[in-house]
């Protein structure tokens, strides 16, 4: 069934909508979640274990979490992550999580309908977004209750499929398919549309002051639209935002489609474009970037009875999985990579060994099994340190560069580059270069996210334009749930404005409801 045919009247009601969420991953899903009305409240017995925040806590006990000031709650807290709020909406949910507790939550959650804010959300896929298409075979690197989402934990999902979970670790297809049924069993269905491909957002017109309540009263009937709540009450919707897009229909075909939005929030996370090194030689066809195509070659035998090594470049957790997944299927490597072994900001060293014995397998033949121990390669695994890529040769060789500038050209069977991953904004005014704390740069998770309010995760430089999860820096789920409570406290407080508005209006000022 079409998202919205094109021939409908732009000044259909249905084409306008308060929320548009790009982007079905976890974030999409946990931000549908809160928009429909699902509300966290302390539970009655619980006690969170720091003191401070407890007693913030218990001083409005009544209230839920996004109906209170989240700038009080969170401040003085500690996390991993640099948005406060992502910090105190983790402690929440997972207490002193860092320093290796498994405390329950401290929330209980309330279907509350009369605080459901329409929205839709697009998705190229079935809900869980990139999850769906990782590699299978590997295990996740957070733990199976931190990949969670509100009100449903995993274990609880686990144990109805009957699903045999050996660890707390769990493969990324347990994750996609928990995702999926997230959205069903908390009745988010309406909200999803799938197979849909976004072309273009736009901003309609710039108002002085988004926020300016005598605006609301100038030109309804250009700029504004009345719309029906579910609760029968009418809201002002404006027109901030145009959505332009296709769905992809089950013959192949394209069913373009226009929708126009007060606020357009991107959830669409970091894995549409993979890093590439910008060499010469990168773009033949055996030169790989990401871990499904890998994946692929191996199940498809292209390496099979191969004598020369595979070439990995990168030294995260990706590239490690692509090591461990060519040392499994007795495929040597070459692994090369632009640190020192002894780097601190190495991913590994930010890993306990006994809960990732597989990544430290990885970092330790990247220290004892270097050429510099040994001027000839391995049979299994040879890493080399501190080079860079400077071109491969249609011959199936590269030309690698050590930090002294001494260079080397080595064969290899196929080249698998896996340098991180960059989000792709390209339906944004110039790519969204003008959103990130570094203006007119590529927006990327760790270097340059997006610029936002910490505590209503609004873009400081667009108004009406919101973003949450690694395009704000949150890469792990457990942090990015915090994004989803920013965003919904900030629009549920706009929209209890503009009914306060139409109130007054209908009542003549008289505070007649």
């Amino acid at each position: 069934m079409p998202l919205i045919e094109e021939t409908v009247l732009p000044g259909d009601p249905l084409l306008t909508l308060p929320v548009v969420i790009i982007g079905n991953g976890p974030s999409g899903i946990c931000l549908s979640y809160l928009l429909s009305g699902y509300r966290p409240y302390l539970s009655p017995e619980a006690i969170h274990p720091n003191p401070i925040l407890h007693t913030k806590l218990e001083e409005a006990r009544h209230l839920s979490i996004v109906d209170q000031d989240l700038k009080y709650l969170s401040e003085g807290l500690e996390g991993r992550s640099s948005n406060p709020v992502a910090v105190l909406f983790d402690t929440l949910l997972h207490p002193n999580a860092d320093f290796g507790y498994d405390y329950p939550p401290i929330l209980h959650w309330k279907l509350e309908q009369h605080h459901y804010i329409p929205h839709i959300v697009l998705g190229k896929g079935p809900p869980g977004g990139a999850w769906h298409s990782m590699e299978g075979s590997m295990l996740t690197i957070s733990f199976g209750d931190w990949m969670e989402l509100p009100g449903l934990t995993f274990k609880e999902w686990a144990a109805n499929k009957r699903r045999n979970i050996k660890s707390d670790r769990v493969m990324p297809e347990e994750i996609a398919c928990y995702y999926k049924h997230y959205v069903k069993v908390m009745g988010l269905q309406k909200n999803f549309r799938d197979n849909i491909y976004i072309t273009s957002v736009s901003r309609l017109y710039r108002g002085t002051d988004d926020e300016d309540e005598s605006q609301l009263n100038e030109n309804i009937s250009t700029q504004h639209l009345q719309m029906e709540m579910e609760d029968g009450q009418k809201s002002l919707i404006k027109r901030n935002w145009e959505v332009r897009g296709y769905q992809r229909a089950t013959d192949g075909s394209h069913v373009p489609f226009c929708l126009f939005a007060e606020n357009v929030a991107l959830a669409t996370g970091t894995f549409d474009s993979p890093g590439r090194l910008q060499v010469e030689g990168e773009d033949f066809p055996f030169v790989l970037h990401s871990m499904s195509d890998f994946g692929a070659a191996i199940s498809k035998g292209k390496l099979r009875g191969k004598t020369d090594p595979v070439l990995i470049v990168g030294a995260g957790l990706t590239a490690a999985d692509a090591v461990l997944c060519a040392y499994n299927n007795n495929i040597p490597v070459i692994h090369v990579f632009r640190r020192r072994v002894t780097d601190t900001s190495l991913i590994f060293k930010q890993l306990p060994k006994t809960l990732y014995p597989e990544y430290h397998k990885v970092y330790h033949m990247m220290c004892t099994q270097s050429h510099t121990v040994d001027s000839n390669l391995h049979s299994a695994y040879t890493s080399f340190p501190e080079h860079n890529v400077l071109s491969f040769k249609p011959e199936m060789k590269c030309v690698l560069q050590s930090a002294s500038g001494l260079k080397k050209i080595l064969k290899f069977s196929v080249a698998l580059v896996l340098i991180g991953s960059h989000p792709n904004l390209f339906f944004l005014k110039d790519q969204g270069h003008g959103i990130g704390h570094h203006s007119n740069q590529p927006i990327t998770c760790k270097g340059n996210p997006i610029e936002i309010d910490p505590y209503t995760y609004e873009c400081t430089k667009e108004a009406n334009l919101f973003a949450l999860g690694p395009l704000v820096g949150d890469n792990f789920v457990r942090f990015l749930k915090g994004g989803a409570l920013g965003i919904t406290r900030c629009l549920a407080i706009r929209q209890k404005k503009k009914h306060e508005l139409m109130e007054s209006r209908d009542g003549g000022g008289d505070g007649v409801p």
